[in-house]
């Protein structure tokens, strides 16, 4: 017996396992290289996702100006307030006086935003006949000055020089809010504080939420408020 023959069968076994491995092999690699349909479905849905959440947060533009720490041009989603482009710009600076400006207003697209100086505001007050002419000062103080959109509205100043007028809790100054009984410094701004940190007031009952304010107050002023 030859030694070819004796060791044929031996020879083309080992052929065929390494043939198989191979094979076996190229299976895998080609696996390996495509991506699962799992895979591709995460990935598909991360990406969709993503689109959403880029549509979702629609942003304007706001241009404040007057004192504050950064002056300028900033982008801020449009839930966003007042008070919250003051703090992107830094926060007021020492003279800064937002007495006239409605912190919690919500901001729109190419608003402006003048924060006054604390002599500003006192000339404003020191001129003035009737309260309206604050606020007229504040919106726009000649034909070539910019209007202030941040300023509290003239429309509501016109109504509260009535004596039956109420006083909004999503739209008064700090004055405006100490004129109602019960109501002094500390409490109002408590009251400003709360719409700045909560938004406006849903309903006047919410003002009991306020810290300071309980049912006796609100039982006294509650014919004179509103939103």
């Amino acid at each position: 017996m030859t030694f070819h023959y004796r060791y044929r069968k031996q020879i083309l076994l080992g052929i065929l396992g390494l043939t198989l491995m191979i094979g076996m092999g190229g299976i895998i690699l080609t696996n390996m290289k495509k991506p699962s349909n799992s895979t591709k479905n995460t990935k598909i849905s991360i990406a969709k996702k993503e689109v959403e959440t880029e549509e979702q947060q629609k942003t304007y533009q706001v241009d404040i100006k007057g004192e504050v720490m950064s002056p300028g041009i900033y982008t801020l989603p449009e839930s966003a307030r007042v008070m919250d482009v003051i703090e992107k710009a830094g926060g007021l600076t020492e003279n800064g006086n937002t007495t006239v400006i409605n912190l919690s207003k919500k901001i729109t697209d190419e608003m402006v935003i003048i924060i006054y100086s604390n002599q500003e505001v006192a000339d404003f007050k020191t001129t003035k006949q009737v309260e309206e002419q604050v606020i007229e000062k504040c919106i726009q103080k000649d034909q070539e000055s910019l209007k202030n959109d941040a300023c509290i509205p003239k429309e509501f100043i016109e109504q509260s020089s009535s004596e039956d007028t109420k006083v909004s809790l999503n739209e008064a100054t700090l004055e405006q809010l100490m004129t109602l009984s019960g109501i002094g410094e500390s409490k109002a701004q408590a009251i400003i504080s709360y719409r700045e940190q909560h938004g406006e007031f849903k309903e006047i009952e919410e003002l009991m939420q306020v810290s300071g304010i309980g049912e006796s107050v609100f039982e006294q002023i509650k014919d004179h408020i509103t939103l």
